[in-house]
């Protein structure tokens, strides 16, 4: 039998992560994932400050990625009709950009090989059982034994289940719907937009710009709000044909492909982050945040914890579940406290009158709302620094697109 210091299952953005981390310290790891790369991933393919400078951290090249388009501002529409422009912060670096995670994951698995991780794709796990030396996990290709295991194996996670920490009945707290358009007007190729529908809200609708005219367009809705996940589907049609979408499509947008759902699971804390010899990361430890979606950002941090945790920490998965509480679990709880809020329209529309009312507000707002800083970093002072409202973008040293 096979035996590595490290198995990581999963190759996404949060398996990564840890692995080039790992290989570039210089230990031994090993990461698998049933799927052969570049492969497609239903996503909004949103990239916030957060996940950018976690990308930066990794040294990641974003002229590795031909889908790679960076942000200089947000369009946003009030429940009320209203448009407004929330500009990113000038200067050096920046705040925001999209990428298809068909491009990203792909460019994610070189960097890690290229560390020195050794990447297997199209490995099925089978099973998992811990033993006296750590995990003897059950591959298609063959049993390995791992002194520790990092899964990032997605929402339904075959590695909790195996280990008996399976949620039941757990089905995420957001559904999201997108499809690829091509030939799109200029202002869906430029401009990333957000509407607030107001039979979507807490949840919204977006485009999302692509390189060469493309877009992922798409709308994601809360658990329990107006829509079921079963209207999702006839839904779409008549979110397409609303004329301020429509108008930003443009008459001459085609759809690529059928379109995809997926849910999305937001319930950090409230799900075990560790098991035996084991620490869960990404979707597979729900780090989603619970306001907006997005995940990646969140899937880079959490990867990189699990990593410097097996690099640092005497009890890796101990030292892992606590930084992990103390990076993730206030600004989770945070987020929760305002969905109530953002989903009623009067609400929703008096705090983007209010976000708009001049430059400063638009700009900081934008901050907030691409993780340019923690979800909850007034309310925890042990986070608090100088220049902590105010520093520069990611990547400073590259010129801008």
């Amino acid at each position: 039998m096979e035996s590595v210091e490290t198995l990581i299952i999963g190759a996404g953005p949060a398996g990564t992560a840890a692995a080039a981390v790992l290989a570039r310290a210089g230990r031994e790891v090993v990461v698998v994932d049933k799927a052969v790369f570049p492969r497609d991933k239903c996503c909004g393919d949103g990239l916030t400050a957060l996940a950018l400078r976690e990308l930066e951290r990794l040294e990641f090249d974003p002229g590795q990625v031909a889908s790679w388009r960076v942000v200089h501002e947000v369009i946003v529409r009030s429940p009320s009709g209203k448009e407004r422009r929330y500009s990113l912060p000038e200067g050096p670096g920046y705040h925001s950009a999209v990428a298809t995670r068909l491009d990203l994951d792909a460019a994610l698995i070189d960097l890690a090989t290229k560390a020195g991780a050794d990447v297997r794709q199209g490995v099925t796990f089978r099973g998992a059982q811990p033993d006296a030396n750590g995990v003897v996990v059950e591959l298609e290709s063959g049993a390995i034994e791992a002194r520790h295991v990092i899964a990032a194996d997605g929402m339904w996670s075959p590695v909790r289940k195996a280990l008996g920490l399976a949620v039941d009945g757990y089905r995420g707290e957001w559904h999201a719907f997108r499809q690829y358009f091509e030939n799109v007007s200029p202002r869906a190729g430029n401009e990333l937009i957000v509407w607030f529908e107001k039979d979507l809200l807490p949840g919204y609708a977006w485009s999302f710009p692509l390189a060469n005219g493309r877009a992922n367009i798409g709308f994601g809705i809360q658990r329990g709000g107006h829509h079921s996940v079963g209207d999702m589907k006839e839904l779409w049609p008549d979110l397409l044909s609303r004329p301020h979408i429509r108008e930003v499509l443009g008459p001459d947008a085609r759809p690529e492909a059928p379109h995809k759902a997926w849910p999305i699971p937001a319930r950090v804390g409230r799900v075990p982050l560790t098991g035996p010899r084991t620490m869960f990361v990404g979707d597979a430890a729900a780090v989603t945040d619970p306001m907006t979606g997005e995940g990646i950002g969140q899937a880079l941090l959490s990867g990189r914890l699990a990593a410097e945790a097996i690099l640092e920490a005497a009890d890796p998965v101990s030292a892992y579940e606590r930084e992990a509480r103390r990076e993730l679990v206030a600004d989770d709880r945070m987020a929760r406290l305002l969905i109530p809020l953002l989903g009623r329209p009067l609400i929703a529309r008096g705090a983007l009158k209010l976000t708009g009312a001049t430059p400063w507000t638009r700009r900081n707002f934008a901050r907030w709302m691409f993780e340019d800083y923690p979800r909850a970093m007034i309310a925890t002072p042990r986070r608090w620094h100088r220049g902590m409202f105010t520093g520069p973008g990611a990547y400073p040293s590259l010129l801008d697109d």
